[in-house]
């Protein structure tokens, strides 16, 4: 795995798009700071940019650059499920891009506890936008060889590793109210 991992860290840093797997699903995601990969990506996924991203990470400190301080049992709310498969929406930091944030002034995260997806945010050391591999409006992609024919060249890699065991995309709830929305 770990020659994997520096291959796609590799894609990440030089702007790239990249289909790996997560808890569920496979996901397409790249630097959130590149704002030429993610006007890309939402291009690719023929996105409402209206709907803001998922930010995913390997620790919780890797997505404090776009979290506002967060109160205490909130922040503890968050730290019971992660790492894990439960995404939160919470306020976001002043000044993120509209493009993350789908223009609202809240950003959904997670912590995931997909090895492959802890180790290549660790190899990078930041954070990825995540959604789920498919054109909006389709469900998420689960095989390999669909992947290859929906996307082919679009993406500069795919990931030749398996989702996770969770049947389809993570959950999302709010942090601050607990309401599930998704």
């Amino acid at each position: 795995m770990r020659d994997e991992v520096l291959h796609a860290a590799q894609v990440i840093r030089r702007g790239g798009l990249l289909i790996y797997p997560t808890e569920g699903v496979y996901g397409i995601g790249c630097d959130p700071r590149n704002q030429t990969a993610v006007a890309r990506l939402i291009n690719l996924k023929q996105r409402d940019p209206g709907k803001g991203f998922i930010l995913i990470a390997a620790s919780e400190a890797m997505l404090s650059d776009y979290i506002a301080p967060l109160e205490d049992a909130v922040r503890a709310k968050l730290s019971r499920t992660w790492p894990g498969p439960v995404s939160w929406v919470v306020p976001a930091r002043t000044g993120i891009h509209d493009a993350l944030t789908g223009g609202r002034e809240t950003l959904a995260v997670r912590v995931s506890a997909h090895p492959f997806v802890q180790a290549l945010c660790t190899e990078l050391n930041h954070a990825l936008i995540s959604t789920s591999a498919n054109v909006s409006g389709h469900p998420p992609i689960t095989e390999q060889d669909t992947l290859e024919t929906v996307f082919g060249d679009a993406v500069d890699h795919i990931v030749p590793m398996a989702p996770g065991d969770l049947a389809g995309p993570t959950p999302i709830y709010d942090a601050l109210t607990g309401a599930q929305l998704r």
